[in-house]
């Protein structure tokens, strides 16, 4: 698994393409899961792990790796299925999501793809159960493969605080802000609510989106009713990354490219992590990135972005 982090020049080539890597990998049956190759640190046979008192039902203990004790959550108990069982036949996938490094127990990991995030699309509608902790879906080899929502996982094992705190300058959002709202982005139904929860306290308007295409399409269709700018009615966006059918990265190039959307302030506000976002934060012409999930650094960077105007 040595060739699946791959150097910084080649990744940022995908951005803008509307293009993701997925790690494909199975849990207890024969079913395909895919994981975003971005967010992947490592790949490694399962280690002897360490029970730890009062832990989480969904964490099969610790892992020394790298001089660094790591979380091994098994992910098909995390979402409904049996424990994977022989740990000694096992793999874990160390990965990191919301500014934390965890180890996800697999069963077995098969091979990187590299697809279209229009071939990606949302999970069918009303889907229950197990099929809740889905993102999106997509199909490869003529199989169904699952992009499970890892941050519905992980806020169930550890809730994210949702409050603003005093400390924070919110003084001018709201006159900033004035008639318009805030447009937010995301694929995961936790990631949105914990987004409104947040703005939800300082009394601001918003407009909650699936994924990029839904986005640009809302953007477009207000843009229709202002005189030169979609700004007029929008004061900013709050995106996702990692969406189905239109990722972030390509959602803010398209904004840039059009005229009546071009001056539309862009948050970044995702999962991922690590060197790369940076270099493909400038490339896209975000305005902010921001790493999930903390409520104050949201608040702070929506103030200074609508006061920037």
């Amino acid at each position: 698994m040595a060739s699946i982090l791959d150097s910084v020049n080649q990744r940022t080539q995908l951005v803008g393409q509307n293009r993701l890597e997925l790690l494909l990998f199975k849990l207890t049956g024969q079913q395909r899961y895919g994981i975003n190759v971005f967010k992947v640190r490592e790949v490694l046979q399962c280690p002897t792990l360490t029970a730890i008192p009062r832990r989480n039902k969904f964490v099969r203990g610790i892992a020394h790796i790298r001089g660094q004790t790591i979380s091994v959550i098994d992910l098909s108990l995390a979402t409904g299925g049996k424990p994977i069982d022989d740990l000694a036949t096992a793999f874990i996938i160390i990965a990191e999501y919301n500014r934390s490094v965890q180890g996800f127990l697999v069963s077995s990991v098969e091979r990187i793809i590299n697809i279209n995030w229009e071939a990606i699309m949302p999970p069918p509608k009303g889907a229950a159960g197990k099929q809740s902790y889905l993102t999106a879906v997509t199909e490869i080899d003529k199989q169904l493969v699952e992009i499970l929502d890892v941050e519905k996982i992980l806020e169930e094992i550890s809730p994210s605080p949702t409050t603003i705190s005093d400390r924070v300058d919110t003084a001018t959002i709201n006159s900033d802000l004035g008639d318009r709202l805030i447009l937010i982005a995301d694929d995961s139904t936790v990631a949105r609510n914990q987004v409104k929860r947040a703005l939800d306290g300082l009394g601001v308007k918003m407009h909650l989106v699936n994924n990029g295409r839904e986005a640009l399409t809302y953007l477009q269709q207000v843009a229709k009713t202002c005189h030169s700018s979609v700004t007029e009615k929008v004061g900013l966006l709050i995106s996702d990354i990692e969406m189905p059918e239109m990722d972030g990265y390509t959602l803010t190039a398209e904004i840039r490219l059009d005229p009546q959307l071009k001056n539309l302030h862009v948050i970044l506000h995702t999962s991922l992590s690590g060197v790369f976002n940076q270099q493909m934060v400038k490339k896209v012409g975000a305005d902010d990135f921001i790493a999930k999930f903390n409520p104050d650094e949201l608040a702070e960077s929506v103030q200074k972005w609508l006061h920037a105007e």
